[in-house]
């Protein structure tokens, strides 16, 4: 049986390059007592990914060359050798970029079989957990609360947006293009949406928040952080997700001002957290999001890209703000 998969060819030195692939074909194998074999369907590509490509994602483990470029994929179980999985079964498990892998049974989860599987790279994934989370453990908004989220477009931001809308607070969005601050508003319910390449950003910021912001759900550190500091109201929470302004470059802009002097004078709390804090609470943050999927009140936003060969370019495209919502890689 063959399979392809992509390869980390050389580590990145400034901008990630899809030259920074390759796709090689090889055998794959049988499982061995208690492994699982795995067709991928789709595989999500994920923006801190590139952190680990760099080495600044610790629980990441050093970066290296040669391996299959790692990622949360979905699929069908082709062959198991553990009684937990049969042939057939819907699963999400770290697949990597590629069309088989070979699982030890404990990273395998079984999807249900009413659930669709791509929900499980998004709102039941790893970015409907980390929105989850990051805005309801972290920032705990109370409802009338405004609520502002970067990146707001993305994988994790825009199901933060709408989580928290769910809970009754009022919900800014930031993103870098006029079209997804539309979408924000129209689409996805946000109260107001502001782009911050626009040559007012600042202004438009303070217009859009005239009560302040009592809970900053950041996903891009830098300049934006810098911003949303100065709207944050006395025991404002900032939930600091992640560092995409950060993650494909060489020479990252510095930290913005007003650390500590603006966290002191506003009593305000700054906590950075990663998913896997909370995995013993997986089963009930799925359940009530499963509930929010079912009434129609959370929407998914899936970006989709065909074909395994069209990976590399769609990573290099995502970070350069190319996607809208979860980007995915559909196989077949």
């Amino acid at each position: 049986m063959k399979n392809q998969q992509i390869l980390i060819d050389q580590l990145p030195s400034g901008k990630l390059s899809a030259d920074n692939y390759r796709l090689e074909e090889n055998e794959i194998g049988r499982p061995e007592a208690g492994e699982v074999l795995v067709k991928t369907e789709a595989f999500a590509i994920a923006a801190g990914s590139r952190a680990g490509l760099q080495g600044s994602a610790s629980y990441a483990g050093a970066p290296t060359t040669g391996i299959v470029m790692g990622g949360t994929g979905v699929g069908i179980v082709v062959e198991s050798t553990d009684a937990q999985f049969s042939e057939g079964d819907k699963v999400v498990c770290p697949t990597g970029w590629q069309r088989y892998s070979m699982q030890k049974a404990r990273a395998v989860e079984k999807i249900p079989a009413e659930r669709s599987s791509i929900h499980y790279l998004g709102p039941l994934g790893v970015n409907g957990l980390t929105a989850y989370f990051g805005l309801l453990e972290i920032g705990q908004p109370e409802a009338g609360e405004t609520v502002m989220i970067s990146a707001a477009a993305g994988s994790v931001g825009h199901l933060a947006g709408q989580i928290a809308k769910i809970k009754g607070c009022q919900v800014v969005g930031i993103a870098g293009q006029d079209h997804k601050c539309k979408l924000l508003t129209d689409q996805l319910g946000f109260d107001a949406a502001v782009n911050y390449k626009q040559a007012d950003y600042r202004g438009a910021l303070k217009e859009l928040t005239p009560n302040g912001v009592d809970v900053y759900f950041d996903n891009t550190g830098g300049f934006v952080l810098g911003s949303a500091l100065f709207r944050l109201n006395l025991n404002g929470r900032i939930v600091c997700c992640g560092v995409v302004s950060q993650y494909d470059t060489a020479s990252p802009e510095p930290g913005p001002k007003g650390i500590p002097g603006l966290l002191v004078n506003k009593r305000i709390r700054m906590q950075g957290f990663l998913v896997f804090d909370f995995l013993e609470q997986y089963a009930a943050a799925r359940a009530e999001i499963s509930g929010w999927l079912d009434a129609g009140q959370l929407t998914s936003m899936v970006d989709e890209i065909r074909g395994i060969e069209s990976a590399p370019a769609a990573f290099v495209d995502l970070l350069a703000g190319g996607n809208l919502g979860t980007r995915v890689v559909f196989l077949d």
